[in-house]
């Protein structure tokens, strides 16, 4: 499977607020198989169904809008959430610091990613849907663009051009998805997963697991709400080869017969799932020898949490509040779930600092 690197393992003090905005995707479009997963040029029209809910996908002139140009929308979605969550207001057009998106969401920064970039919003602009599925609340049988239009506003020509500003207004679908808060947060490691199999895997797994222990589907009905096109056959053996690596973010998974399990990491599980491999050698003995604090290590997905659980307050500093009163403690069979659970009580009632 493999996961790509992190291309900017230090956080650039100029993006750091962006990148301590939580990923959110909406839920529609996590449930159901609109974007293409194919890494070449799809002209083919599309259509899925499943209990009463339609999707109809009609490609641009440059085919249609793939699972890796939703990251742009991903980027929007965890922005104008972010904002609203701080009760600022928020709007369908939403401005881009192109350098902001590319280090938020694992992707490199040199020349051709601005141009591949602009080909990504074609699809996202010329992309059409027709659907019947509902985001806040509201049914109707709606036919739309995944953004309405852009602004790729550059200035000076040549090696001397420079970009001013990116606007994207975004669908009226999709902006009514934020105003309802219908969309869930997603790992950081989202992004660094290769294959957009992958990720449509996770995505399915993080909107139907959720925190559950675990949740299972059959492999027919997976493969249907995947979109993909494999021979059957193909797609089990990609479905056991993602089981084998046991690189998906916050789901380990498993095949049962005709169906696929997935177990919730953090949930308090004692799922046969298959771990990481242990250390060995001199690095686990260190790691047996260190200090307890060192060895008391939350997740990103809990302290990604917080921003629902404790908004407003400092994410590192209830960390660390947390380690220092876990440090005289018995060892946690689930760190995460001890910590939020202790986060939640030891806010409770308090004014935000």
């Amino acid at each position: 499977m493999g996961l790509l690197p992190e291309h900017h393992p230090v956080r650039d003090l100029f993006v750091c607020d962006v990148l301590d905005v939580v990923p959110r995707s909406d839920m529609a479009s996590m449930a159901h198989p609109v974007f293409s997963l194919s890494t070449k040029p799809d002209m083919r029209t599309l259509r899925y169904e499943n209990d009463g809910v339609f999707v109809e996908i009609h490609p641009s002139t440059k085919g249609l809008a793939t699972i890796h140009d939703k990251d742009l929308l991903i980027y929007c979605v965890s922005k104008l959430m972010h904002q609203r969550n701080q009760r600022a207001p928020i709007k369908q057009v939403v401005r881009i610091t192109t350098h902001d998106f590319l280090v938020s969401t694992n992707r490199r920064t040199g020349g051709i990613v601005y141009e591949r970039l602009e080909d990504a919003l074609d699809r996202l602009a010329g992309t059409r849907i027709k659907t019947n599925i509902e985001t806040g609340d509201v049914k109707e049988t709606k036919n739309f663009g995944l953004i309405e239009w852009y602004d790729y506003n550059r200035k000076g020509s040549g090696r001397a051009e420079r970009l001013r500003y990116l606007d994207v207004k975004l669908s009226d679908w999709l902006f009514r998805a934020i105003e309802a808060a219908d969309v869930l947060t997603i790992s950081r490691d989202y992004f660094r997963l290769r294959r957009p199999l992958d990720r449509r895997i996770y995505e399915i797994a993080r909107k139907h697991c959720g925190r559950q222990d675990f949740w299972r589907i059959s492999i027919d009905k997976l493969q249907k709400r995947t979109g993909s096109k494999q021979e059957r056959k193909h797609f089990v053996a990609h479905l056991r080869g993602m089981a084998e690596a046991n690189e998906l973010p916050d789901y380990a998974m498993t095949l049962e017969d005709d169906q696929v399990v997935f177990w919730s990491r953090a949930g308090d599980t004692t799922a046969p799932y298959k771990p990481p491999a242990a250390a060995k050698g001199p690095a686990a003995v260190e790691a047996s020898t260190a200090p307890v604090e060192s060895r008391i290590v939350i997740s990103e997905w809990a302290l990604q949490r917080l921003c629902d659980l404790a908004p407003g307050w400092d994410k590192h500093m209830l960390e660390h509040a947390y380690i220092a009163w876990a440090k005289d403690k018995e060892p946690a069979r689930n760190e995460d779930a001890r910590f939020l659970k202790w986060v939640e009580s030891y806010t409770k009632g308090k004014p935000t600092p």
